[in-house]
């Protein structure tokens, strides 16, 4: 495998997750008793915290740093955001059985600022621990 790539394994497979279940019919699930108003937004607002982490865990492997930079958080948040506002483009043209929502975008795009946040939180945080 690529060396740009190595590292990014689960990131992959993650984004591919996301796509599929963006991708494919749902029939009335979201309409069942089981899922609560909001279950939509949360779910997508969890997908892509995942993929952040995932993403920025393989930067910072590769990378081989202790720290993720400002920039390459940015850098990952903004493809995070492109990538769901993709599948939210694809809903609405090709994907004609899903409907494409600005509040899944958003769901998107806080989960994807969380999730960097947490990271860089986190890792400061370590970084001034006393041992």
């Amino acid at each position: 495998m690529k060396p740009a790539l190595k590292y990014q394994k689960l990131t992959i497979l993650w984004a591919l997750f996301i796509f599929t279940i963006c991708s494919i019919k749902l029939g009335g699930v979201g309409k069942s008793p089981m899922f609560f108003v909001g279950f939509d937004k949360v779910t997508h607002c969890g997908l892509f915290f995942v993929l952040t982490v995932f993403w920025c865990s393989g930067i910072i492997r590769k990378q081989k740093v202790k720290f993720l930079s400002y920039t390459s958080a940015a850098m990952v948040v903004a493809c995070a955001v492109a990538f769901g506002g993709l599948i939210e483009i694809l809903q609405m043209t090709i994907f004609t059985w899903r409907s494409g929502e600005w509040g899944d975008f958003e769901a998107d795009a806080i989960g994807a600022c969380m999730a960097a946040f947490s990271i860089v939180i986190i890792e400061r945080a370590l970084g001034h621990e006393k041992n």
